[in-house]
């Protein structure tokens, strides 16, 4: 089979995201599909453009219409798409939904072509709290035009349970793991020796990871002069709003020297904090962009990595693991204590956890998707909730 895989914006070394597309491509080329990568980019000199594997598909130039033309003109795709044959194409959702992603959908659609909606979180509405007013106003237009644009989706692909969202049956996966990119941990502290704990967050750090949480219960923790010292490692770039609460915590609770930022790390770097670190940082906060149920790619990792870690939402794939620890779903401070006591009973090593999450790999997820492609009528028909 032949395919497109469709995503609104770049890559980058250091980002998850960028890691999870190359995989995810990687992952359809091991089944057999002969897929290409079409991104849309903002290049270093400022030119707007779609690129197609590593060349330039169209280039808008730069300037304000540029930036119109990016958002209304796909002929590219749908040529490349007619002419190239193309059986499916698999477009990561960008939450812009509009009338010319619509008009695009229907033509490929009409033309025999498949398309797959990745819905890299849902729902997400919730998630523009902090966001500009020029995402906000494509938040408007995506309300506006989702349900259009989901009715020329041959399926939904979501990372929930849901049977179907917007009217369209999904295809239901879990995030995935590259395990040949990962590399694990084998730095376990035993618990004799334990007088020091690290804890590890790797994320773009938005208000739903609410490591403000996480802050104000080691500021709470030091008030009570503890024989363990605990060091939080925040990896990764970190949002105006958020930034500003953190600071204001650490001075507060003068907790400094035990919050460390190291902004966005990859390769080696990242190696190198990830061989320190005891714990990992999940989520904390999904219950403030009204979440439940998500599989997020940070707990794949950290798993993969070999380390337990802990999380506030429900994540199946997960929560009857003993290296996995849950946290309320609300605004309390989170207890230190209680991630250390979990710590210093935990009898793993980190070969057996990253063992325990084998079927997560990209391989694995990509074949749920290829055999209800395939098969359609064999898939799975089970009540789960929809919307």
């Amino acid at each position: 089979m032949k395919a497109l895989y469709i995503s609104f914006n770049g890559f980058s070394a250091h980002n998850g995201i960028s890691k999870k597309k190359r995989a995810q491509i990687k992952a359809f080329r091991e089944y057999g599909v002969d897929i290409h990568n079409c991104y849309y980019v903002v290049r270093s000199d400022q030119h707007r453009v779609w690129m197609l594997d590593d060349n330039v598909l169209v280039d808008y130039g730069k300037g304000i219409i540029a930036r119109i033309k990016q958002r209304i003109c796909f002929e590219p795709i749908i040529q490349i798409a007619m002419t190239q044959n193309i059986d499916f194409i698999y477009i990561r959702h960008d939450f812009n939904a509009n009338p010319f992603l619509v008009r695009t959908a229907r033509i490929l659609s009409q033309n025999n072509v498949k398309l797959l909606l990745e819905l890299p979180t849902y729902p997400y509405d919730k998630e523009f709290k902090y966001a500009g007013w020029v995402q906000k106003l494509s938040l408007v237009i995506d309300k506006m035009y989702r349900l259009k644009y989901a009715n020329h989706m041959f399926r939904i692909i979501t990372f929930t349970n849901l049977t179907s969202i917007w009217k369209k049956k999904t295809i239901r996966i879990s995030n995935g793991v590259d395990f040949e990119m990962i590399k694990v941990n084998n730095n376990r502290k035993q618990n004799a020796s334990i007088c020091s704990i690290n804890l590890i967050s790797v994320a773009e750090v938005h208000d739903w990871h609410a490591l403000d949480r996480l802050i104000e219960g080691m500021g709470l923790y030091y008030k009570n002069n503890p024989t363990i010292d605990v060091f939080l490692h925040i990896v990764g770039g970190i949002g105006p709003v958020e930034d500003k609460l953190f600071k204001k915590l650490i001075i507060q609770y003068k907790i400094d020297k035990y919050v460390l930022f190291y902004g966005p790390l990859y390769s080696k770097e990242l190696d190198s904090v990830f061989g320190m670190s005891d714990i990992g940082v999940g989520s904390l906060g999904r219950h403030r962009s009204q979440i439940t149920n998500i599989k997020t790619l940070k707990n794949r990792e950290y798993a993969a990595r070999g380390i337990p870690f802990f999380y506030s939402e429900i994540d199946k794939d997960f929560e009857d693991k003993p290296y996995i620890m849950k946290v309320p779903a609300d605004e309390s401070p989170i207890d230190v204590r209680k991630i250390i006591d979990f710590y210093e009973h935990l009898n793993m090593t980190s070969e057996s956890i990253r063992d325990s999450i084998k079927n997560l790999s990209w391989k694995n997820q990509i074949e749920i998707i290829m055999n209800d492609m395939l098969n359609p009528n064999l898939a799975s028909n089970e009540n789960i909730s929809s919307e």
